[in-house]
């Protein structure tokens, strides 16, 4: 068992890395900005999300959520039935003077998650595991949907983005065990097998995107 988890450790390790590359293309709108900033993406389970935001340079805080959703209020025992509409997301929280929008995006789609699968991440399926960015306002927009564009004409993924756009109507935290999840269960075996793979990635492509610790 341990073999087997191992190898396909391994894969979801190289396939990671082959989006998370040095020469991932960075996005062609990317406008300097000052002061504290809130970005929200939904890029299936949040646990590994959260991990991956967390390691950034610039980045104050990031939280665990829902977003996406019609219903007024979420949890996690609803979310999970599909029928809410939110997504599991995480609300990033940092210092634009240190680290861009443009930049927190291109490690959503190199690093955080694969933006080209529909509603479902790895072994997750539903839509509250979907691709999906809540943007804050319209620059965000703007820079979101030039970068899909650009990826898209590239051709960087082979397939087409499914990652959705959305305007941040409500973001709603999830529940306390979930928070720092990764950090608080390292060796638990999700974790280990679609999360640390990710972590590994960021670090071997973007040492230099990483908050000194």
């Amino acid at each position: 068992m341990k073999a087997l988890l191992a190898g396909a450790a391994a894969l979801v390790l190289l396939l990671g890395a082959a989006r998370a590359r040095a020469d991932f293309p960075a996005p062609p709108v990317d406008p300097a900005e000052k002061g504290t900033r809130t970005a929200v993406f939904a890029g299936g389970c949040f646990w590994g999300v959260e991990a991956v935001f967390e390691r950034l340079k610039g980045v104050q805080e990031v939280v665990s959520g829902y977003s996406g959703g019609e219903a007024k209020t979420a949890h996690y025992e609803v979310v999970g039935t599909g029928r809410t509409g939110h997504a599991e997301s995480v609300r990033v929280i940092y210092d634009a003077s240190r680290v861009s929008y443009g930049t927190l995006l291109k490690v959503f789609f190199s690093v955080a998650h694969d933006p080209t699968q529909f509603n479902f991440q790895g072994p997750d399926y539903g839509t509250q595991y979907r691709s999906a960015i809540f943007y804050a306002d319209a620059a965000q927009r703007r820079v979101a949907e030039e970068y899909i564009r650009s990826l898209d004409k590239g051709r960087v993924y082979g397939k087409k983005i499914v990652t959705q756009l959305s305007p941040l109507e409500a973001f709603y935290p999830a529940e306390d065990y979930h928070q720092d999840y990764l950090r608080q269960h390292p060796t638990q075996p999700y974790i280990m097998m679609w999360d640390l793979p990710k972590i590994a990635a960021l670090e071997k492509e973007y040492p230099q995107l990483l908050e000194k610790r």
